[in-house]
C-alpha cells in the first residue's frame, strides 16, 4: 500500500491539465449544407455533431448508462462496488472478464491517455478520474463521453453515431435503437449493426434487458423494443441531397482559407444551393445520360467470376464481387445465374434473384447472341448493370462512359442554384462545369448577334443563307468551305429566322460584317476569356473554348438584362455554435456592371424567345407550356459535344453531354436532343409555381409592324440586308479568314 500511496503523489504532479475540459471542445468535421439546411457534404477524419447533454434524449442516457455505468451518479469517479462486483464475476467467468471502468475513467482515458494497459497508466487514470470529479460536474461528465466515445464508422458521439447507423437525427431514435446504439462503447468493430449484425442484436438485447433491470424502462417497453425491426444504413455517405461536385467545391474554398482547421474545428458552410432544385439537376442529366447509353452497342460485362456450385461457397463468391463492383446510384450491379435468349436469371448482394425479359434484355441483345464474342457474351458468372424501370421491371445495361454537367444560376445574384459536374463524383471526380473546356458551338451564336445588334443589324436585317467559299490563296493554306448542319442553303431570310434556323452561314456573313476582333471584344463582355476564342470568322461557330459555367453566366447577362454577374456558391460560415465568421451578399442588380445595353439584351432575348417557340429548340416551349422560355441548341463538328444554354428570367442554366477525350456521339445526337431534355426536365421542377415573367421594354428600343428595333434604326433601317451582292456564291467577293486561321479552319457546322 506504502508503494501505491507514493506512485500516486509522484504522479499526480505530472497530470495533464484538465481545466480546458470545462469549456470542452472536440474536433468537429467540416459541414456543408444548401440554403435550406440539408447536408450535402462532410469533411474530417472525426464525424461528430456536438449536442449539449440537455439535447440527448434520456432514452439514449439510460442505454448508456444501464451497459456502461449504472452507478454514476452515485460514486466519486471510481465504483468500489463496481469493482468488488466484477473481480467477483470474473472469478467464476471461466475466462470472460468483466470489465469495472466507469464513465468518468473512460473519459480520462480516451481525452488523455493511451489504451495500453500498465499499472503506470491506470494510476494516471485514477488519478485523472479524481481530477475531473473535482473539477466537472456530472452532467458535463456525461456529456463529454456523449459526444467524445468513438462508435465505429468514423462516428464519434452517439449523435454522429445515429445518423452513420440510422440515418436520422439522435432525437428521433428509440429504445431499441438506442439499445443498438449503447452497445458500441465496448467494442465497435465488433458490435458494428453493418458488419457484425448477428453479434450486435446479441449485445442489442442484452442492454435491453440492463434497462429494465434497472428500471429505465418497463418490462412492455423492453418487449415492444426486442421486437423492432431496425432500419440500418447500409452506406456510408449518408447526405440526402446528390451535391457531391459542389460539397468538395465548398471544401477547396474553405481549405483555402482556414488550412487544416478546418476539418476540426466544427465549420459549418451555407451555400446558394436549393436542395430541391439540385435534386431535380441530379436526376434530369444522370437520366439523360442514361437515356443515350440505351442507344449505344453493348461493350459487355464488367467481368466474369467462376460461380461455385456449393451454395454457400457462391453466395461468399458473389458478395466478394459485387463489393468490388458497387452499386452507382440507380444504376445497380448483379451477377448472372442463368442466360438466355429471352431471360436472364441475376442476383444482387442480398440474394434475391430477379429476371430479365422482353424489352429490359434490348440494350444488350448482343451480348445474348449465340455468335456473340467471349468480351460481351452474357453467361453465368457475368458481372452486369440493371436498372428498375418505371414499369417495376427490370433492364439490362451498362456504366456511361460520356459524361456530363449541369449548372443552374439566379441571373440577377449570380447565386448557383444547383450544380452536376459530371454523372457520378465517385466514378469521375473531374468538374466537368468549372473545369472541362469545350468548344460551344451554336450555343455561341448568341454573343455574336448581339455583337451584331451594336453594328446596326437589325433582326429583320436580311442576310443570304448562300454557300460561302474561300480558296487556298485567299486563305494562304487549305480551302475553307463552311457548311450548314443539314447542308442546305434557304437563301435570303432575317436576322431573327437565321438564328432560329441556328444557320452557319448566317453566322459567318454577321461576324465578317462587323470584323472579327469587334467580336472578339464584345463577347468578353459575357465574361468570356478572349485568348480563348482567337479573332477569326470560326468564333461565329463556336470554335473557342468555354466552361459550361461561362455559358451559365453568359446567358445570365441575357436574362436579367445586361448586367454582368459573378457565379457565387458560398452565402455563410459558421463556428460550431452558430456564430457567423463570414457572409457575403450580392450587390443590387442594378449596381453591378452594365455589359450590354438593356436594349441589346431585350432584344436578343426576343430572338432567343423564338428559338424555344419555333427554332431548334422548339421543344422547350412545347413541353412546359409557357412563353418565357429562352435559349439556345448547340452541337459542335462531328457531334463532339451537345449543349444547350437558356433561361427563363429568374433561373439560368446550362447543359453539356460529351466524352472525356472527345470523340463523336453519333451521327444523330445534337444538343436538342441529348442536352435539351436534361434541360427541360430541370425546369419542369424548377419552375413549379413561378410565374410567368413579361419583360419591361427598355429605353431606346421601339416595335415597328411587329419587330423590335433600335430606335434610330427604325428611322433610318441601318443595315438591311447581307451577302446579297453575289447573288447564290457570295464567297466570292467576301474578304477571307487570316492567314494565321488556316490551322484553326474547323468544319463546326451543326446546330
Amino acid at each position: 500500500m506504502l508503494t501505491v500511496a507514493v506512485a500516486l503523489a509522484m504522479a499526480y504532479p505530472n497530470l495533464p491539465d484538465v481545466s480546458e475540459l470545462a469549456d470542452y471542445r472536440p474536433k468537429l468535421p467540416l459541414r456543408i449544407y444548401s440554403a435550406e439546411g440539408a447536408l450535402l457534404g462532410e469533411f474530417g477524419e472525426e464525424r461528430r455533431t456536438l449536442t449539449p447533454i440537455q439535447d440527448i434524449p434520456k432514452v439514449m442516457t439510460d442505454a448508456v448508462l444501464a451497459i456502461e455505468d449504472t452507478r454514476f451518479f452515485e460514486h466519486g469517479g471510481v465504483d468500489y462496488k463496481g469493482i468488488a462486483r466484477a473481480a467477483l464475476a470474473n472469478l467464476g467467468s471461466g475466462g470472460k472478464s468483466q470489465g469495472a471502468s466507469t464513465i468518468t475513467m473512460q473519459v480520462a482515458r480516451n481525452v488523455y491517455l493511451s489504451s495500453e494497459k500498465t499499472f503506470t497508466r491506470k494510476i494516471y487514470e485514477v488519478l485523472l478520474t479524481f481530477k475531473l470529479e473535482r473539477l466537472l460536474s456530472k452532467n458535463q461528465i456525461l456529456e463529454i463521453y456523449m459526444n467524445q466515445i468513438y462508435l465505429g464508422n468514423r462516428a464519434y458521439g452517439f449523435a454522429a453515431a445515429s445518423e452513420a447507423y440510422f440515418g436520422k437525427p439522435l432525437k428521433s431514435i428509440s429504445i431499441a435503437e438506442a439499445a443498438m446504439l449503447a452497445g458500441l462503447p465496448k467494442a465497435p468493430s465488433a458490435y458494428n449493426p453493418i458488419s457484425n449484425p448477428k453479434r450486435a442484436r446479441i449485445r442489442q438485447l442484452y442492454i435491453i434487458e440492463r434497462m429494465q433491470e434497472n428500471g429505465f424502462i418497463t418490462a412492455a417497453e423492453a418487449a415492444q423494443a426486442k421486437q423492432e425491426e431496425l432500419k440500418i444504413s447500409s452506406g456510408s455517405n449518408n447526405t440526402r441531397v446528390h451535391a457531391e461536385y459542389v460539397a468538395e467545391m465548398a471544401r477547396q474554398l474553405i481549405y483555402a482559407q482556414y488550412g487544416n482547421e478546418a476539418y476540426t474545428r466544427g465549420i459549418n458552410v451555407y451555400t446558394t444551393l436549393n436542395a430541391g432544385e439540385q435534386d431535380a439537376a441530379y436526376t434530369a442529366l444522370r437520366q439523360g445520360i442514361m437515356d443515350y447509353e440505351r442507344r449505344q452497342h453493348y461493350r459487355g460485362p464488367e467481368k466474369f467470376i467462376a460461380l461455385p456450385k456449393e451454395a454457400e461457397a457462391q453466395e461468399d463468391a458473389i458478395d466478394d464481387t459485387l463489393a468490388n463492383h458497387p452499386d452507382n446510384g440507380n444504376v445497380l450491379s448483379a451477377v448472372v445465374l442463368e442466360a438466355s435468349a429471352r431471360k436472364i436469371v441475376a442476383t444482387r448482394a442480398d440474394g434475391d434473384k430477379f429476371e430479365i425479359t422482353g424489352d429490359g434484355l434490348k440494350p444488350a441483345l448482343s451480348g445474348l447472341s449465340d455468335k456473340a464474342p467471349p468480351n460481351i457474351k452474357l453467361r453465368p458468372g457475368a458481372v452486369i448493370r440493371v436498372v428498375k424501370t418505371p414499369k417495376n421491371t427490370w433492364e439490362i445495361t451498362q456504366l456511361p462512359e460520356v459524361e456530363g454537367a449541369f449548372v443552374a444560376l439566379n441571373p440577377k445574384t449570380g447565386a448557383i442554384r444547383a450544380l452536376v459536374g459530371g454523372f457520378d463524383f465517385g466514378k469521375n471526380k473531374f468538374n466537368h462545369v468549372t473545369q472541362a473546356w469545350r468548344q460551344p458551338g451554336s450555343t455561341f451564336k448568341p454573343f455574336i448577334y448581339s455583337a451584331a445588334l451594336e453594328k446596326g443589324f437589325s433582326p429583320s436585317t436580311m442576310i443570304n443563307d448562300a454557300p460561302i467559299f474561300f480558296s487556298a490563296g485567299a486563305t494562304g493554306g487549305q480551302p475553307w468551305e463552311p457548311k450548314n448542319y443539314d447542308s442546305r442553303y434557304d437563301g435570303p431570310m432575317s436576322m431573327r429566322t437565321g438564328l432560329n434556323k441556328s444557320k452557319n452561314m448566317i453566322s459567318i456573313r454577321l461576324l465578317q460584317a462587323i470584323g472579327p476582333k469587334f467580336g472578339q471584344d464584345w463577347i468578353t463582355h459575357f465574361g468570356f476569356d478572349a485568348e480563348k476564342h482567337p479573332p477569326y470568322l470560326t468564333m461565329a461557330l463556336g470554335a473557342g473554348s468555354v466552361t459550361p459555367m461561362q455559358m451559365a453566366a453568359g446567358y445570365s447577362v441575357f436574362a436579367n438584362g445586361g448586367h454582368r454577374v459573378n457565379p457565387w456558391l458560398i452565402a455563410r460560415v459558421t463556428d460550431h455554435k452558430g456564430r457567423v465568421l463570414s457572409e457575403f451578399q450580392p450587390q443590387p442588380l442594378e449596381q453591378t456592371p452594365e455589359a450590354i445595353p438593356p436594349r441589346n439584351a431585350f432584344i436578343m432575348n426576343s430572338l432567343l424567345q423564338d428559338v424555344a417557340r419555333v427554332g431548334t429548340a422548339a421543344r422547350a416551349q412545347a413541353t412546359l407550356k409557357r412563353p418565357d422560355i429562352y435559349g439556345k441548341t448547340g452541337t459542335t463538328n462531328d457531334s463532339v459535344d451537345a449543349w444547350f444554354g437558356g433561361f427563363q428570367p429568374t433561373l439560368a442554366a446550362v447543359t453539356w453531354i460529351g466524352y472525356d477525350t472527345p470523340r463523336n456521339l453519333g451521327s444523330r445526337e445534337t444538343g436538342g436532343g441529348l442536352s435539351l431534355p436534361v434541360w427541360i426536365s430541370f425546369m419542369q421542377h424548377a419552375l413549379k409555381g413561378v410565374p410567368v415573367a413579361e419583360l419591361p421594354v427598355p429605353p431606346g428600343v421601339v416595335n415597328v409592324g411587329g419587330e423590335w428595333f433600335y430606335e434610330e434604326n427604325a428611322r433610318n433601317p441601318g443595315v438591311s440586308s447581307l451577302g446579297m451582292e453575289d447573288g447564290a456564291a457570295p464567297g466570292n467577293g467576301s474578304a477571307p479568314p487570316a492567314p494565321e486561321e488556316r490551322n484553326r479552319i474547323l468544319d463546326l457546322f451543326r446546330n
